[in-house]
């Protein structure tokens, strides 16, 4: 553990915590050139999830609930604190910075925000997006300060189904013509996700699949995970990978891909609607059945500015009261090197001990 800072932990509560110092690690990270963020199981991090806002105009059943209570603006990161941190953690080695939410597009300075860090220059820079506020002029605008690719979220195609999932006034419709325009701006490959929960849309499967296919982008389904906002996870209501594959195959067929990287969360198909000469790349994410913790390449800094190891770590470090304590660079990279090197090897959601984190997704960021 570095001697420059204190590792302040808190729990991952998204009310205000209370702030401790870390142990000292039996086993500190050690001190090579050039620097890098790596675990103590060896991972190396590639991937940010830099989250800009805890705000959303959804109410998605499996994120967050109606009457939630969010952040007051000072406890969010600034423009210059995000800015410097994506620096950082460039200098560190992160190769692929996606911005989050909340809704990012509820941020008044995602614009700015855009800008700012397309001009670091990583190899990938993408936002998440419900869709339901894009406009075409800003998707042209976000292509060329730097903006590489969208992802969008798609429960269902059904409008009645949409509307019960997101209890939005927004449509699903509404949602596939963003990503329509956000595939003539450019931002592609375009990424939809689609959270399978059991007597809600696995139904959808089959359609949304079809609908890639048709509309040139790429499905994944991903497995409902102890995430959710009322924080009594039912697993009855998981859609295992297995189930979620046969629905596919009952509509067309598919034939297994390679991962695009080791790091990536999806298992790749190539999806072949029946009768029919137009095909889509599907990713199925399994966190709960097929764990790919082994492999993982990802950091998460929440929009109040704590580092999360991991998306179920019950442990998050306040980098935000460095940043504001007149730290220098120097030891706020160290405090994320030795943050980084506290990630656990696994969240193990099937075993009995496993606890869920308190903050539900939409304060952790996605």
């Amino acid at each position: 553990m570095s001697r420059t800072h204190p590792l302040r932990i808190l729990s991952s509560n998204p009310d205000p915590p209370r702030a401790g110092v870390a142990p000292a690690l039996s086993s500190p990270p050690p001190q090579s050139a050039p620097r890098t963020l790596r675990d103590s199981h060896g991972r190396t991090i590639r991937d940010l999830r830099l989250s800009i806002t805890d705000r959303c105009n959804f109410r998605c059943v499996y994120c967050m609930e109606p009457d939630v209570r969010f952040f007051p603006r000072e406890q969010l990161l600034s423009v210059d604190e995000l800015e410097r941190l994506a620096s950082l953690a460039r200098s560190l080695g992160v190769e692929r910075l996606r911005l989050t939410g909340g809704e990012p597009t509820l941020r008044p300075e995602l614009d700015e925000i855009i800008e700012r860090l397309g001009a670091l220059h990583f190899d990938d820079l993408s936002m998440t997006t419900n869709g339901s506020l894009i406009e075409p002029s800003r998707l042209r605008l976000w292509k060329a300060s730097g903006l590489t690719r969208l992802t969008f979220s798609l429960d269902s195609a059904r409008e009645e189904t949409f509307a019960a999932m997101t209890r939005s006034r927004s449509s699903a419709a509404a949602v596939l013509r963003a990503v329509r325009e956000a595939h003539d701006a450019g931002l592609g490959p375009i990424k939809v996700n689609a959270v399978v929960i059991r007597d809600r849309n696995e139904d959808q499967v089959p359609l949304l699949a079809s609908l890639a296919a048709r509309h040139n982008f790429e499905m994944r389904f991903i497995e409902f995970m102890p995430l959710d906002s009322g924080h009594a996870w039912n697993p009855a209501l998981l859609v295992p990978a297995e189930e979620i594959l046969h629905l596919l195959q009952t509509a067309g067929r598919l034939t297994p891909l390679q991962r695009d990287r080791p790091s990536d969360t999806a298992e790749l198909y190539r999806f072949t609607p029946s009768q029919d000469q137009l095909s889509a790349r599907i990713g199925v994410i399994a966190p709960v059945t097929r764990s790919f913790c082994g492999r993982c390449s990802r950091l998460r800094i929440t929009a109040d500015g704590k580092v999360r190891p991991c998306l179920f770590s019950l442990r998050e470090f306040d980098v935000r009261a460095l940043l504001r304590s007149g730290a220098d660079n120097a030891t706020i990279e160290q405090f994320l090197i030795d943050s980084t090197w506290t990630k656990q090897p696994g969240h193990g959601i099937t075993s009995p001990d496993f606890e869920q984190p308190a903050r539900p997704m939409s304060a952790i960021g996605g």
